[in-house]
């Protein structure tokens, strides 16, 4: 796959980023490519390495190492390196339901798995998806195929996360009648109000949507399905129902001073921005406003990163982000070998941004909020947080934490942002269809499935597997659609892996 030599010939090369301190001036992607001629040596690069850990997907100690989606990376590797273009689109989305989004928002688990990452660095995978699939559309090979049979069955898919719109764009490839309803203004769930602008630029999201529609998938925006219509309506008009309502509900912080003004949930900050950009340019004033203010944001993952670099383009006068666990080590432990997924620090773009604007990383580990300090109108003025200590419980063999008496201090906040990730599906939601729940609040399948408790109505993407990646919802997608299929049919053709 690729040329033999490849690897040894031609180094990595990724797409250049802007300086941080110029992409801070706008919400714009901020990458420039590769032209498509070194982009082909890259494809080049990809070895006879014998096994493909870049496309295995499954989990090693509790990780994913590889696609989640099994594409068949070297093989569109090769294509690339060949300068067939035409081909590698397809081989790519033979598996890949949206490959304009992954390889945009995709954290890379085939390279973390790339043999040539072993002892140098990685194939650039991620950027040779990105060079296909928008090669693909400047020359008309993602164009609308709409099928030529229809089945005379209808799919009401709820939510058009990634989850949703991967299980709508293959019910519909197989000749189903589908309709996403959306409780939001804009298709997109996640990928729209989730993801800020500069990571995942609207009109991408728009381009394939208008594609799915031409192909005969309809989208209902502003219909929120458990309050505006009943499902009994719905299990009266579709033969059957997807819930890909995703993993919505927050977890909150509890420490004192909880009902200060200025207190945000992450995805609630995040959503209006979005909106507010799309909207009128920020013309509105319907965003949460960082300009010259104190931001605090607790939760150290992506959500958190998306809140720094967001904070910063509004103009914060400062950003600290506050993360319970000790700080990964940069290098991989000996007891995190390859291909496991790299269990070492990273140091996203916001951090970049901030590291940049205020001359340090804005993240203090192994810290937690004790208090939330108000003013004498109630107002956020600081947070009290104070240092952890890790140790294993020797009852449950778990790592607990435990607070270091002395080690409190105030912060300045006028802002605080909760990134503390999610608790699982909406309850009105589940509370209207009466589908079971695990015990993480989790729509209940048998292991393995889709199909709910009740008849006829199957689950995906996070609201049935608990928050996760992207990549991971376009899978379930893509395997709830499958069971759906045969369900309806008796039989299924429809291709996951």
């Amino acid at each position: 796959m690729g040329k033999p030599t490849g690897f040894m010939e031609y180094k990595r090369e990724v797409s250049a980023a802007q300086p941080p301190l110029e992409r801070i001036r706008h919400f714009d992607e901020f990458h420039t490519h590769l032209p498509i001629e070194k982009q082909q040596l890259q494809g080049a690069r990809c070895m006879e390495c014998g096994v493909p850990f870049c496309q295995y997907g499954q989990m090693l100690c509790g990780m994913a190492s590889g696609c989640p989606l099994h594409n068949l990376v070297p093989e569109w590797n090769d294509l690339v390196y060949h300068g067939n273009w035409e081909q590698a689109y397809y081989r790519l989305k033979k598996t890949s339901s949206f490959p304009e989004f992954t390889s945009r928002v995709c954290p890379a688990l085939c390279e973390n798995a790339c043999t040539c990452g072993l002892n140098g660095d990685p194939v650039s995978t991620k950027e040779n998806e990105y060079a296909i699939i928008e090669y693909a559309y400047e020359h008309g090979y993602a164009a609308a195929k709409p099928p030529k049979v229809r089945t005379g069955k209808k799919v009401a898919v709820v939510g058009s996360g990634p989850s949703g719109l991967a299980a709508a764009d293959q019910l519909n490839k197989r000749g189903h009648s589908v309709t996403v309803f959306e409780r939001f203004d804009r298709v997109g769930g996640l990928l729209m109000y989730g993801i800020p602008n500069m990571k995942l630029e609207k009109h991408i999201i728009d381009r394939k949507i208008k594609i799915m529609e031409e192909e005969g998938v309809t989208f209902l925006t502003g219909v929120d399905v458990g309050r505006d219509v009943k499902p009994s309506k719905l299990l009266h008009d579709f033969d059957r129902i997807v819930l890909a309502c995703g993993a919505s509900n927050p977890r909150d912080i509890t420490a004192p001073g909880r009902d200060a003004q200025g207190i945000y949930f992450a995805v609630d900050f995040l959503r209006a921005n979005t909106k507010s950009l799309l909207d009128s340019q920020f013309a509105d004033k319907k965003y949460v406003d960082t300009r010259g203010k104190h931001v605090i944001i607790i939760g150290g993952g992506d959500t958190g990163n998306d809140c720094v670099g967001t904070a910063i383009r509004h103009g914060a006068k400062s950003v600290t982000q506050i993360e319970m666990m000790p700080k990964a080590p940069d290098r991989r432990a000996e007891n995190n070998p390859w291909p496991e997924w790299p269990k070492i620090c990273k140091t996203d773009y916001g951090q970049e941004e901030a590291i940049a604007l205020y001359g340090h990383d804005p993240r203090i580990y192994e810290s937690t909020v004790k208090e939330f300090l108000k003013d004498e109108k109630g107002n956020l003025k600081a947070v009290r947080i104070v240092k952890l200590s890790w140790e294993k419980d020797p009852a449950t063999g778990r790592m607990a934490s435990r607070e270091i008496e002395g080690s409190e201090q105030v912060l300045d906040a006028d802002i605080v942002l909760i990134a503390a990730g999610f608790l699982g599906s909406q309850k009105y939601v589940t509370d209207a269809f009466k589908v079971a729940l695990d015990p993480r609040t989790n729509v209940k399948t048998e292991p393995g499935r889709y199909k709910s408790s009740v008849d006829n109505v199957f689950v995906t993407g996070d609201m049935h597997r608990g928050q996760s990646l992207v990549v991971w919802a376009i899978r379930e997608g893509r395997e709830a659609a499958r069971e759906v299929d045969e369900d309806l049919m008796g039989y299924t053709n429809l291709v996951v892996q």
